[in-house]
């Protein structure tokens, strides 16, 4: 079990990998706060408290909107005080080829993704400053470290918060801060289940591995990030061996 009051925020964990690795974090011990767009299942937070000991909290908010965030900021300061982990994990993709790609899927992308990332990293680092200590992962993707036809705006974004997080780790180690990434490949979520099944297989044949990986794969990742005192500035690939395949 992790120390007494140790929390952690998960940005877009209503569902799919974001809520995967809350649960993740609840099971080993730490108190949850969930956050989306949309209304998060007070059962299924009840659930969590009652299963495994653990306080948690839902907080609604568009992670692109400062605005959102600050509001974010001050009900978890109001019910914890303070967190111990930032797990920025919210985003989306608005994919296309690029000539027929308009601004605002682009401009979408660019600003969940990377100033979702950056706003909330900005309002917490504070605090991790403050008590010298904290963690910060954020989600970025293979797409961001190899490209993907189709995404250039998504791939954009992710190989942004990539350069964000090796850049941030460097400002704040002396802080006995870390900050890392994570880099999923095609994991079994909504996103991967509406494609159709000859594209899966023809997916399935690039990844050495010869499959999806699942969102416990990646929540795994993180709580290993988080409590890995040694380890910063580093992109963990969990993509069954992908990107070797460029």
């Amino acid at each position: 079990m992790v120390e007494k009051n140790k929390v952690v925020l998960i940005t877009g964990s209503t569902r799919g990998i974001g809520k995967t690795i809350g649960e993740e974090f609840a099971r080993s011990g730490y108190h949850v706060i969930f956050n989306g767009r949309k209304k998060i299942d007070e059962t299924f937070l009840l659930q969590l408290e009652e299963t495994y000991g653990i306080k948690t909290l839902g907080c609604l908010g568009d992670v692109s909107k400062m605005s959102d965030c600050q509001e974010i900021y001050q009900k978890v300061k109001e019910v914890f005080g303070t967190i111990d982990i930032l797990v920025n994990n919210a985003g989306i993709t608005k994919d296309n080829l690029l000539l027929r790609m308009t601004e605002g899927d682009f401009r979408q992308c660019v600003e969940v993704n990377l100033m979702g990332t950056f706003n909330m990293s900005k309002l917490f680092l504070k605090d991790f400053l403050k008590k010298r200590q904290g963690a910060i992962i954020n989600m970025a993707s293979i797409s961001g470290v190899t490209g993907n036809s189709g995404q250039t705006n998504y791939a954009a974004s992710k190989a942004g918060v990539i350069g964000f997080t090796k850049s941030l780790a460097k400002e704040v180690a002396g802080k006995n801060i870390t900050v890392n990434a994570i880099a999923p490949g095609f994991i079994e979520t909504d996103m991967t289940d509406i494609l159709q099944e000859n594209v899966k297989e023809q997916v399935k044949n690039q990844i050495p591995l010869k499959r999806f990986g699942l969102t416990q794969d990646i929540a795994k990742g993180a709580l290993f990030l988080a409590e890995s005192s040694y380890m910063t500035g580093q992109v963990l690939n969990i993509d069954g061996g992908l990107v070797m395949n460029g």
